[in-house]
């Protein structure tokens, strides 16, 4: 089983707008991602994000390079200062593979919280538009599979 966690991509300041969408850059990132993943043929139970806008920009680029069975949803618990213990809890209890959008410093403290038990050991280093992906392989353990990052796919 796998989980893709990704970090919503750079996005505008409050001054510019108060949405905060994502930026020139944001977009090109997210479609470079999304270009990365499609030949990977991913399959999801269903792409969740935290609500905010750029999260759902987010989620729907990616949702058209990657087969979610239950398609896009919002949902509580994805903000930058949640408690991860509750998604984690139910993350562990997960038979499908899934896709989580979100926010620093939530997500740094997802991957720690699963991998390691330990929330606040920081384990990847997440960047704008960053995607890890965690696998359960032995059915016991999560462990960090592979992670990517806007850096490593431009030209």
């Amino acid at each position: 089983m796998k989980i893709y966690l990704v970090q919503h991509g750079d996005s505008l300041d409050k001054d510019i707008d108060p949405e905060r969408p994502l930026s020139d850059q944001g977009q090109k990132d997210i479609q470079l991602l999304s270009n990365f993943l499609s030949p990977l043929k991913i399959e999801v139970s269903c792409v969740y994000h935290s609500g905010k806008f750029r999260a759902q920009q987010i989620a729907e680029s990616l949702s058209g390079h990657i087969f979610s069975k239950n398609g896009v949803e919002s949902r509580a618990g994805l903000e930058p200062l949640d408690d991860v213990i509750p998604l984690a809890k139910e993350i562990n209890q997960l038979k499908q593979n899934m896709m989580f959008i979100g926010h620093l410093p939530f997500m740094n403290k997802l991957v720690s919280q699963l991998v390691a038990e330990e929330e606040h050991r920081i384990l990847v280093s997440f960047k704008p538009g960053s995607l890890v992906c965690l696998d359960k392989a032995d059915g016991i353990d999560w462990c960090i599979a592979w992670m990517i990052c806007p850096e490593l796919l431009r030209e």
